[in-house]
This record gives C-alpha cells, sequence and structure tokens, in this order.
C-alpha cells in the first residue's frame, strides 16, 4: 500500500508542475465571501455553496462538481485538495463572470455512504435541490449546466446523462433536473476505458471500488454509470483533455458522432491537470468561453 501510495504522489506531483496553483493552493486561495453554504440532505457531506451575481437576475447556473479520484482522502494530502474547496476559486470566477453557482459537495469512498450508489445518488440529490433555490436567487432554470473536473468531470456527464437511465436502476429518480449543457475539465468519459489508469493515477482501483466490482461483475453498474454508455444525452457537451485524458478524446467523438450528440472538445496536452480549474491559467480563458456558449452568453 505504501508503494501504492508514493507512486500516486509522484504522477500527482507531476500533473501539477506545469501549472500556477496546486490543488491545495486553490483550497486555501483567497476569494470574496459571498458564497452561502446551504444543505440538501442530512449527512454533513450533503450541502453546496451558493454563489449568486451582483447584478440582476434571473442568473444562469453551473452546478460544479470537485475531482479528486471520487476519494474523501488521497494518500497523506490535505483533504481540502480532493474536496469542494479546491473549486472554489473556479465557481467565484464565474459567478463574477455572471453565473450563479452551485458549488457542490457529497460523500466519497472513505465517506460512510459513499462509493455505489450513494456518491450518484448525492450528486444528483445536490443537482434536483436547484429547484428548491430558484425563487429566493434569481435562478433561471431554463438554463442550467453542469461543470466538474476530474472525476467531478465524470460525475457532470453522468447528471447530463442520468434521463438515459431505466427505472430498475439503482440511480434512477423520476424527474431529473435537466440541464442544457455540460462541461468535462479532464475527466473521464469511459469508465471502462479509465480502469488502466485508476491504481497509477489514484493509488487504488477507484472506479472498481466505486462501481463495487469489475464490468464482468457489475456490468449493469457500468451501464448506469459510464457517460459513454448512456449515449446520446441529447445535451451540448464540451470536453476538455489534458495530458491524462488526451487519448480519450477521439474514441469518445466518434461515440458522440455515432449517437447524434452534440460535442466540442478541446486537447491541451501541455495543460497541467489544474489549471483548467485555475482562474489564473492560461487554459481559464478557453473554459470560460465554453461556459458562455453552452449558456448563450455575449462575449
Amino acid at each position: 500500500m505504501k508503494v501504492r501510495v508514493l507512486l500516486f504522489v509522484s504522477l500527482f506531483t507531476c500533473a501539477v508542475v506545469a501549472q500556477s496553483r496546486s490543488p491545495l493552493e486553490l483550497a486555501n486561495a483567497p476569494v470574496a465571501a459571498t458564497g452561502r453554504r446551504i444543505a440538501y440532505g442530512n449527512d454533513p457531506l450533503q450541502f453546496g455553496e451558493l454563489r449568486v451575481p451582483s447584478t440582476k437576475g434571473p442568473h444562469p447556473v453551473a452546478i460544479v462538481i470537485h475531482g479528486g479520484c471520487w476519494r474523501a482522502k488521497l494518500g497523506d494530502m490535505d483533504q481540502r485538495a480532493v474536496a469542494m474547496d479546491n473549486m472554489r476559486p473556479a465557481a467565484a470566477a464565474l459567478t463574477d463572470a455572471g453565473v450563479a453557482t452551485w458549488n457542490i459537495e457529497y460523500r466519497r469512498l472513505g465517506n460512510e455512504g459513499g462509493g455505489w450508489p450513494g456518491t450518484f445518488q448525492d450528486v444528483a440529490r445536490a443537482a434536483d435541490s436547484v429547484r428548491t433555490l430558484t425563487r429566493d436567487n434569481q435562478l433561471d432554470v431554463t438554463r442550467i449546466i453542469a461543470i466538474g473536473h476530474s472525476s467531478g468531470g465524470h460525475l457532470a456527464m453522468w447528471l447530463a446523462a442520468r434521463s438515459k437511465l431505466l427505472k430498475s436502476s439503482d440511480l434512477y429518480v423520476s424527474d431529473p433536473l435537466r440541464l442544457i449543457g455540460v462541461v468535462n475539465l479532464d475527466g473521464p468519459a469511459d469508465l471502462r476505458a479509465t480502469l488502466p489508469l485508476q491504481q497509477p493515477v489514484c493509488g487504488s482501483p477507484v472506479i472498481t471500488d466505486l462501481i463495487g466490482g469489475s464490468p464482468d461483475e457489475r456490468p449493469e453498474r457500468y451501464r448506469d454509470a459510464s457517460p459513454i454508455e448512456l449515449l446520446p444525452f441529447g445535451v451540448r457537451q464540451e470536453f476538455f483533455a489534458g495530458r491524462m485524458f488526451a487519448a480519450h478524446v477521439a474514441p469518445y467523438e466518434m461515440a458522440t458522432k455515432r449517437a447524434g450528440d452534440a460535442l466540442h472538445t478541446t486537447v491541451l496536452a501541455d495543460a497541467g491537470h489544474f489549471g483548467f480549474i485555475d482562474p489564473q491559467s492560461d487554459v481559464w480563458p478557453q473554459v470560460m468561453r465554453s461556459v458562455r456558449r453552452l449558456l448563450s452568453m455575449a462575449d
């Protein structure tokens, strides 16, 4: 186990050297204290941070989902580095640009109730709770997107796709919140294809643990949890890939084309993994433009 953790830390360090701030630096970065913590459930981890633009509404909404290998803790890293804290600068920057943000926390592997199906159910419940926030915060329920980073990118895509779930699924809900777009920031769109990366990148078999087995053992769960297996979403998609997922873009493009979905890809093989969520990075303006495209906002 110690060897695996050391390997993960080494690879993780290599992934962040090419950008301005580490995940912990992002978590500790000063931002305007305008976010309001609001619970969407009874568990201590079932909450989000809502930020609303100071301008007159109704405001478009971005549901912001952090990554961290679907785990509550990674090696010896500070837990805030793999929690919603590291997305706070990105959420604040989006709100400054006129987008209300709902930066969510959720139970993950290592938390009681995390994994299958709790992680997915928390993310879904957090998204659906936007409806209850609408009236008091001038939110535009006709213009809602999800934006997620790393494993949160997978969950953002899954949110956009979950209307395809069958009633027999553990993850099915009858009336999921409708999204008009999704932004995946260097996260997996195909869980099966990402299995070879889980051990070297995350230090443990996180996808197998998240789903509760291998594709041979749990084929129905992979069909319900992997975005590529739920195509078409009927939702516009923006897929950013750095070096970690660059090789996954072409197969996903082919799958979305066959399914008839609208996909825009941006491959930045030299970009660091956390540059995608750092408003000070060279990558961020492209991320912001993708959000504006999906929400039909003027530049």
